[in-house]
């Protein structure tokens, strides 16, 4: 198991700070029919846990179905040794919204660190099996949730795992686009 430095309580913290804010001032669920949380066809919609983040979830929620992988079998860190856990709502789109993972919980959004290690956040630049009209047609965010995400991240970052993952996408996306330009000319 991969050994985080944030403690439960630490994790609870930023659960309930994110508990209080939302991308839109409305159910963004409702602009795609929760794309992101329904399983279609070959798609498999779940998330993997961040280091430590299992500390607030229990294995015995109805709700939620958890699997165990190792980590060098993925793309992750070389410093991620050991399992890590990919965890899928069973009810969706009726999943307990005060329980959902954390990179659940920052979307659209993903955290990017820079070449001198400053955090900024995007929009999460993953290819997806659906499409997500916060991205799609560039809604605006809610200010207050851009402050929690980018609060909840600059917290998250002091974990050298988590720092791990986000720098190597960080790194990743830095080299797509560094591509697509000399693709371009540009």
């Amino acid at each position: 198991m991969l050994k985080s430095t944030i403690r439960k309580s630490e994790w609870q913290a930023i659960y309930r700070l994110l508990d209080r804010v939302s991308p839109v001032d409305y159910d963004c669920g409702g602009l795609c029919g929760c794309a992101c949380c329904i399983t279609e066809g070959e798609a498999e919609m779940g998330i993997y846990l961040l280091p430590g983040e299992d500390k607030l979830h229990s294995r015995r929620d109805e709700w939620l179905d958890w699997s165990d992988e190792r980590a060098e079998d993925y793309e992750f860190p070389e410093s991620w040794r050991g399992v890590v856990h990919f965890v899928k709502c069973k009810t969706p789109p009726h999943c307990p919204r005060e329980k959902r993972p954390l990179q659940c919980r920052t979307f659209p959004l993903t955290p990017h660190l820079n070449e001198d290690d400053e955090l900024s956040l995007v929009y999460n630049d993953l290819e997806l099996p659906y499409d997500c009209p916060l991205i799609d047609e560039e809604i605006p965010l809610e200010d207050r949730f851009v402050q929690a995400t980018y609060t909840a991240w600059k917290h998250l970052i002091r974990d050298p795992l988590i720092y791990d993952l986000v720098k190597m996408d960080s790194e990743a996306r830095e080299a797509s686009v560094a591509e697509l330009a000399e693709l371009l000319g540009v």
